[in-house]
């Protein structure tokens, strides 16, 4: 399957990665950001430069009125085939009595709500229940949702098991309207997300507790992407495919 892909926070870490593989595999990718426009516009002349189809949109994925921006783009370069919910945030280490309510509305508004709204926009264009040809959606989750990140990020493990459920529900929902919808779920790895949450050594400095005994690559989490969006997993959905060096396999 390939198609116009949207890729939800492709600006750095696994989006990009996911962006510029898909680009290769010959998807025509719309390559989401909110901050960084420099960063994204390097993804997307990368795209371009190797011969491949690719803009760049800004939108926040918690605002319905960004979400719009993000999939009215998307319907300039054709039909949406494919959907990866990448965007999402960590905040410092904090243990839950320190949380402020501000902190957690941002955290669920991006991780979870985005993610909600993205997928009905896709769903909308998608589902051959509303005149669509069918598609996939690829959910970005986390190890953390098995681990709980206590003393750490409780809130955003919290965030990316609502994913998980969210997942296997949407699945459902779905199946019979032409759109397969999975996840994978992210162990320990090589991004800036770490940066973001004040620790930007910390892929380095836990990559040992792993039993592959080193951190992953954003590259490695976009080729399980890749591979769920394409026609090799035509029959995979509500399915989690975990890419975390064998940490985070048990609760």
């Amino acid at each position: 399957m390939t198609g116009v892909l949207v890729v939800t926070g492709a600006s750095r870490g696994i989006g990009a990665a996911t962006a510029k593989l898909a680009a290769r595999k010959g998807w025509s990718v719309v390559v989401n950001y909110l901050g960084d426009q420099a960063a994204a516009n390097a993804v997307t002349a990368d795209i371009i430069d190797s011969g491949g189809a690719a803009l760049s949109v800004k939108g926040d994925v918690s605002d319905p009125a960004g979400v719009e921006a993000i999939f009215r783009a998307a319907d300039s370069l054709g039909p949406l085939a494919g959907l990866v919910n990448n965007a999402g945030v960590v905040d410092q280490p904090a243990r839950v009595e320190d949380m402020t309510a501000e902190r957690l509305a941002r955290m669920f508004a991006i991780n979870i709500t985005g993610s909600f709204l993205c997928a009905g926009a896709a769903i909308r264009r998608m589902s051959t229940r509303q005149g669509g040809a069918g598609g996939a959606i690829v959910n970005v989750a986390s190890a953390a949702s098995k681990l709980g990140s206590p003393g750490l990020f409780v809130d955003y493990a919290a965030s990316k098991g609502a994913i998980d459920t969210f997942t296997i529900g949407l699945a459902l929902e779905v199946a019979a309207e032409g759109i397969r919808v999975n996840a994978v779920r992210p162990g320990v790895i090589d991004t800036e997300i770490h940066a973001s949450g004040g620790m930007p050594d910390r892929a380095r400095d836990i990559a040992g507790s792993t039993p592959l005994g080193r951190a992953g690559t954003a590259d490695e989490v976009a080729r399980a992407v890749l591979w769920l969006l394409s026609d090799e997993a035509s029959y995979s959905t509500g399915s989690f495919v975990t890419v975390s060096g064998g940490r985070a396999l048990t609760p």
